[in-house]
């Protein structure tokens, strides 16, 4: 089981993706509200900098899918005062290293700290004030909060 854990983290930790050093970095500070893709991230780069939020489906046409990406849209400042990093892979067939770590079922949406380790993880839409209730709590967003 610990195997297992520590696959996981190390796996989402060194995704290998299309993205040279310093890409996903600088198109994130770029754009924030950038939606990406899974396959053209490299998430190495955004620990201790962003929070990605990655929404798993079999396709941009399952309707979970489309209801959640409206939901995060449609809540574009408590994304970006987050720092929340949207993170898409509606393509099973890919296999990105995050599929293969996380294993995704259908739809379902991981959120992974600043740190790089899983949060939060559910199977159905969930809102922008939910979910900045989770961030809030956490560790390092209180700090965050705290600071001038």
């Amino acid at each position: 089981m610990l195997n297992r854990i520590l696959a996981i983290i190390f796996g989402i930790i060194t995704l290998s993706s299309s993205a040279t050093a310093g890409e996903t970095l600088a198109a994130w500070k770029a754009d924030p509200s950038r939606i990406f893709s899974t396959s053209d991230v490299d998430l190495e780069e955004m620990v201790w900098v962003a929070r990605p939020l990655i929404v798993f489906a079999d396709s941009p046409l399952d309707p979970t899918f489309r209801q959640q990406m409206a939901l995060l849209k449609e809540s574009l400042d408590i994304i970006l005062e987050r720092d929340v990093m949207v993170v898409v892979d509606t393509n099973p067939e890919l296999k990105t290293a995050l599929r293969k770590n996380l294993r995704p079922k259908g739809f379902v949406w991981v959120l992974l700290g600043k740190d790089g380790n899983v949060k939060l993880r559910k199977p159905f839409a969930w809102g922008m004030r939910e979910l900045s209730r989770v961030i809030d709590k956490m560790p390092m967003r209180q700090q965050e909060i705290k600071k001038p």
